[in-house]
């Protein structure tokens, strides 16, 4: 296959139909641990390290999207925990399992709430291990990984476990192993994949929650967008419900 933008949306074609049909199942249990949460009076966290932190910025207090949902990322440690930047100099700390269970003491998580974790690989000591402490705490886990690329690799979590073995529902992202899908004339591939997919699984997610809310007449606390009129006045008053529980920050 040619390295060109055709051969490359040619790619996400397949990926995005592959979703499409063999997802849905996965992607209608999430929605419902979602709404049956929210019901409760619950919040949506969500965690990814690295690139898979752009999931979580997709369900995360955006436009169109979910309003109880808060972010966690290795950065709390610094920004809300006080640690030292020096902390996550290294490319690889997302590796350090002891990390997740900082951020999660950190973390405003309530009794009723879900996790989302995002991994391509599912096998980084802290994306195990946060699976691990929502588990130890009975929260209702979602995965959204690479079931082809994790199945492949050894988890570097000490108990050798890897997210899609931890979790109550497994969405798989339809992307490769290594990610990359276009073949380059000596060897490797160009052009990642797994964060297409795992934005349409967040808004499909999100549109399973609204309708469920929808068809039993509950107002879905959904955000408008702070770029028009009226949408800080809609957004301060629904947040004001979850003061203390979501965090919404420039970071």
């Amino acid at each position: 296959m040619s390295v060109d933008t055709a051969s490359f949306l040619g790619k996400v074609r397949e990926q995005l139909d592959r979703i499409e049909s063999t997802q849905g199942p996965a992607i209608d249990r999430a929605a419902g641990l979602i709404a049956a949460s929210l019901r409760k009076d619950g919040v949506l966290q969500v965690f990814g390290t690295g690139h898979s932190e752009a999931l979580a910025m997709e369900l995360a207090g955006r436009a169109g999207g979910l309003i109880p949902t808060n972010k966690l990322a290795l950065r709390d440690l610094i920004i809300l925990g006080g640690e030292d930047a020096a902390l996550l100099a290294d490319p690889k700390a997302e590796r350090d399992p002891q990390l997740a269970r900082r951020v999660w003491d950190l973390a405003p998580i309530g009794p009723a709430d879900v996790l989302v974790i995002a991994s391509q690989s599912g096998g980084n000591g802290s994306t195990v291990e946060m699976a691990q402490i929502a588990r130890e705490n009975g929260h209702p886990l979602i995965a959204i990984t690479s079931l082809e690329h994790s199945q492949r690799i050894t988890s570097r979590h000490p108990s050798g476990k890897r997210l899609f073995e931890l979790a109550d529902v497994v969405i798989d992202n339809a992307a490769p192993h290594g990610d990359a899908v276009l073949d380059l004339p000596n060897g490797g591939k160009v052009c990642a994949v797994s964060s297409i997919g795992n934005a349409v699984i967040a808004q499909l997610i999100v549109a399973g929650v609204t309708a469920r809310l929808l068809a039993e007449d509950v107002e879905p606390p959904i955000y408008l967008s702070a770029n028009i009129a009226e949408g800080d006045a809609h957004n301060d008053v629904w947040e004001a419900r979850y003061e203390g529980r979501i965090r919404r920050s420039a970071y």
